[in-house]
């Protein structure tokens, strides 16, 4: 689906579009949107995302991927949505490994980990399958994706999150590049810790029974809206496990087997 410009949005995708903006600018978190969108429908929900990705891009950001949300159940429960999503990763979400994360940047933070991959090709055919996409693939990593929403309380249904871009905020990369290779991504095991407590534990199996599944789906309907995935973009797949709150002063360390590691620490101050 072509981005539509900004002048040409209907009076609900505007006025949702324009309370998330608001939400992020005062960072006051905000009803949800549904009640602005028809319901149900994710089109719309697009529309509102890609006019809030356009305006980041016009103000100077540079698009640096795509995620897919809502690919792990025991996610889509804590939620109560029951299909997967995707959103934009802009350069101004990532977050350097050894550099504090300052959660003032966030309105109700949680963090899960993730395989991350970043693409040697696009993926631009009428057919992807999860083989294309091992074969567009220069490397995974392991990743934790700061989730976050802009709808207060967390009040939402597929509509909200798909418009509040798939409920994004930031995320960090592992350094450790891996080549898929013969690497086992359902087998691959995580373990998320907050300080020295185990708070999330999960598999790649439960990214839709496999990243590789996630990444196909993401490609194909991001194909259909009119933004194919390109070479050189981060993708993150998907949760796996489930997500954790994020506190003023917290330490995260992410393994994965196969995959290595990578951690995140974040700052005092109002979330």
């Amino acid at each position: 689906m072509p981005v539509p410009p900004l002048s040409t949005l209907d009076t609900g995708a505007a006025e949702a579009l324009n309370r998330l903006s608001e939400a992020r600018s005062a960072r006051r978190p905000c009803a949800p949107v549904r009640d602005l969108l028809p319901a149900g429908d994710l089109d719309a929900a697009y529309v509102v995302q890609s006019a809030w990705a356009a305006r980041q891009v016009t103000a100077g950001a540079r698009i640096v991927g795509r995620k897919v949300g809502l690919t792990n159940p025991v996610v889509q429960k804590q939620l109560g949505v029951d299909q997967p999503d995707f959103g934009v990763l802009l350069d101004t979400m990532a977050c350097p490994a050894d550099v504090p994360v300052d959660i003032a940047r966030t309105l109700q933070p949680r963090i899960e980990g993730e395989i991350a991959f970043v693409l040697a090709h696009d993926l631009t055919a009428p057919v992807i399958e999860p083989a294309d996409v091992a074969a567009a693939t220069a490397y995974v990593v392991a990743a934790l994706e700061i989730v976050d929403s802009r709808i207060a309380a967390w009040d939402i249904d597929i509509v909200d999150t798909v418009a509040d871009n798939a409920s994004s905020g930031l995320f960090a990369l592992g350094d450790r590049r891996v080549g898929l290779g013969d690497l086992d991504l359902p087998g691959c095991l995580m373990s998320l810790w907050r300080d020295d407590e185990v708070v999330s534990t999960g598999s790649g199996s439960a990214c839709l029974g496999d990243p590789l599944v996630a990444v196909a789906w993401l490609a194909t309907t991001a194909r259909d809206h009119g933004r194919p995935l390109r070479a050189g973009e981060i993708i993150l797949s998907g949760a796996l496990g489930p997500m954790v709150r994020v506190g003023p002063g917290d330490s995260f360390h992410l393994r994965i087997s196969g995959l290595g590691e990578v951690r995140a620490s974040f700052t005092g101050g109002a979330s």
